[in-house]
């Protein structure tokens, strides 16, 4: 019997300041879809500001992000417009999350019984 995880995956850093966690994170995220698990990644406070960077083609992290597109439940909302990022981030098709006062919320992914 194969186990499948559910795995939520919270990027809080700024790829400017350390893109060695945000490209570990990514590839954690890879590596486990790649698995067949079920993996979720949510972009919360200056991790808004990594989204920002990778959507752009430019960014050598770009390719990674698009092949995990599909698992990107979201950026915080209120992060993202906290950190002038609102509009790259909306004009590239990414939903924005404001369940909880105004902030992504975690328990949409707990409540599916993701790990956290």
């Amino acid at each position: 019997m194969t186990l499948t995880l559910k795995v939520a995956i919270v990027i809080f850093e700024d790829v400017r300041r350390d893109s060695a966690r945000v490209y570990r994170a990514l590839g954690t995220a890879e590596e486990l879809t790649e698995a067949g698990d079920e993996v979720t990644v949510v972009f919360d406070g200056s991790g808004t500001d990594s989204l920002a960077a990778i959507i752009d083609p430019a960014s050598r992290l770009h390719p990674l992000f698009e092949r995990l597109r599909p698992q990107v439940r979201g950026a915080c909302k209120y992060c993202a417009r906290s950190h002038g990022v609102l509009d790259v981030i909306e004009q590239a098709g990414i939903p924005l999350l404001s369940e909880h006062k105004q902030h992504a919320s975690l328990l949409p992914c707990c409540a599916k019984a993701i790990r956290c």
